[in-house]
């Protein structure tokens, strides 16, 4: 059995490099993309073809970021219908479950099986589990074969979306609690509080401490990437709900992070200041 995967960015390249470590024959498709992501792509052991070859494989896994999984839908839906071919789609993303229902209508009734996936975790090491894989929607137990080639696969019952919600509402915590903690850090270094904040959280709320100090260095390089993760949690939580107001101001702090980034990182260099260079 050939797998696909879309995607070969830091996660979607360490799933593949797993999947090739246990046997499977791995594709990908890559036209139009960075001497890096093709690079990243050839030491997994991703084997690129063109896009109408991708889409007649078995199981095709999306792996992209969230802003991208729709147009990536529909150029595979596309390719199978242009060559007649059927598959199993799995959108890997994090995206909403509205978002999710918009992915399977894409594919209709005539391209295959559309399956709901999300992925919790950092990508997989060496000597290491991995991330986990939620799936909905998977009565025939087709991703049985990830199982076996050495990723973990849970099941999710309930219908299609329940698989992107627990993403939404797992990352809306992990990731919302990231983004309020850089937002407090900066406040209390642009008013001179910044010192005795961060010996008040060594104090009375070490573990969050300790979660800032590793999770806002790591969530610089994909910051831009999680501007859209926040914005498909607003969406998810719904115009009638106060707390989607939350997330779309993450989406904004993100973007602000990523722009930072972009141009020289001052802002970045200030928490680091504060973190103790670590």
């Amino acid at each position: 059995m050939e797998i696909a995967v879309i995607g070969a960015g830091a996660m979607g390249s360490a799933i593949a490099g797993r999947l090739v470590e246990n046997g499977a024959k791995v594709l990908t498709y890559l036209e139009g993309r960075s001497a890096e992501t093709v690079e990243r792509a050839k030491s997994a052991g991703m084997q690129p073809v063109e896009l109408d070859r991708l889409a007649a494989t078995d199981l095709i896994l999306s792996i992209v970021p969230p802003a991208h999984a729709v147009d990536v839908a529909e150029a595979v839906a596309g390719a199978m219908r242009r060559c007649g071919s059927k598959a199993t789609f799995m959108d890997c993303n994090a995206i909403s479950p509205q978002t999710m229902t918009q992915v399977a209508a894409i594919f209709g009734h005539d391209c295959g099986i559309v399956l709901d996936g999300s992925i919790i975790g950092g990508p997989p090491k060496s000597g290491g589990k991995g991330p986990k894989l939620y799936v909905c929607g998977d009565d025939a137990d087709i991703t049985a074969i990830l199982s076996e080639r050495g990723l973990q696969v849970r099941r999710i019952d309930g219908p299609l979306g329940a698989a992107s919600a627990l993403k939404m509402c797992y990352a809306g915590i992990n990731k919302g609690v990231t983004g309020l903690g850089t937002a407090m850090l900066l406040a209390a270094i642009c008013s001179g509080a910044d010192e005795a904040l961060k010996r008040e959280l060594q104090e009375s709320l070490p573990d969050l401490d300790a979660k800032l100090v590793k999770g806002i260095p790591d969530m610089y390089p994909k910051a831009y990437r999680w501007v859209a993760e926040m914005e498909e949690i607003a969406d998810f939580l719904g115009e009638d709900d106060p707390a989607a107001l939350i997330f779309k101001g993450m989406a904004g702090l993100y973007r602000k992070m990523a722009m930072d980034r972009e141009s020289g990182g001052a802002l970045a260099g200030q928490l680091d200041t504060l973190n103790g260079g670590r």
